[in-house]
């Protein structure tokens, strides 16, 4: 149980430093940006062509909500719509060229400094970490 105690201290630290993260990077695609607003930059940056329902349901959150702050995120330039060809009453959330390239830039100083927390650990350490790291996220064993 003490091993378990301490995995949850350092997720808790981990957890700590994430949202500062996030905050410092909102700040830093457009200042006043909330860390929320950033959050649903972010998933659509990685989960490009999403509906605002598939979006408010991946990000557990109101679909009201999810469209103000989409709408915020277009009038910023970051974020536009374009039409499903599946569905003509939905849209599809995607990044513009503008809202990637401000992503990539306000990442780049968190990337770099975990790449320099890295430097002297060996490949396989860091493979192993994401390993374990994804068993433990989807409910794996270790070794599965």
């Amino acid at each position: 149980m003490a091993a378990v105690r301490a995995l949850e201290d350092e997720f808790s630290s981990l957890i700590a430093i994430f949202r500062r993260a996030m905050a410092e990077n909102a700040e830093r695609v457009s200042p006043g940006m909330l860390p929320g607003a950033y959050k649903v930059f972010t998933t659509i940056a990685r989960q490009d062509g999403i509906t605002l329902s598939q979006l408010a349901e991946s990000l557990m959150a109101d679909k009201g909500q999810m469209s103000r702050t989409v709408r915020e995120l277009e009038e910023l330039g970051l974020v536009e719509r374009t039409a499903d060809p599946s569905d003509k009453r939905s849209s599809l959330l995607s990044v513009t060229a503008d809202g990637r390239a401000r992503l990539t830039e306000a990442r780049a100083p968190r990337e770099r400094a975990l790449a320099g927390a890295l430097e002297s650990w060996r490949i396989e350490d860091i493979s192993t970490l994401s390993r374990l790291l994804h068993a433990l996220s989807h409910g794996d064993a270790p070794g599965a």
